[in-house]
């Protein structure tokens, strides 16, 4: 699919898909006349760096953890500091009291929603 198809189904603008392609994030392949192609397995990966940049992760991180959201899953981590595993444990943390979060909010908006539903008050 081209840039635009990629866009479109994603929600994500072409800069943005570009900028993914500089970091490394996606590749492209190149047709004849140069436009970019991208695998239909790209629509999946774009969802996923667009849901590890929201949790707060920085690119270079992300382009590091990417292998692990492949399956089959080929872990593999020469470059693996420990400040690099302090961060990402980090990130887990964060992310995981962000989900806490979001379905406390998740779960009060149910019940108000079941309230006005059901005519209820409160």
């Amino acid at each position: 699919m081209r840039i635009g198809e990629l866009s479109e189904r994603t929600g994500t603008p072409r800069r943005l898909l570009r900028y993914y392609e500089e970091q490394g994030l996606i590749v492209a392949d190149r047709c004849a006349n140069r436009y970019r192609a991208y695998d239909e397995r790209f629509v999946d990966r774009v969802r996923q760096i667009r849901g590890l940049l929201d949790a707060g992760l920085p690119t270079r991180i992300i382009k590091q953890v990417l292998p692990c959201l492949d399956k089959p899953r080929n872990i593999h981590f020469s470059d693996a500091t420990p400040e690099m595993l302090a961060t990402l444990e980090r990130e887990k943390d964060r992310m995981t009291d962000r989900i806490r979060c979001l379905t406390r909010n998740r779960d009060a908006l149910a019940e108000y929603l079941d309230a006005v539903r059901g005519g209820g008050a409160g």
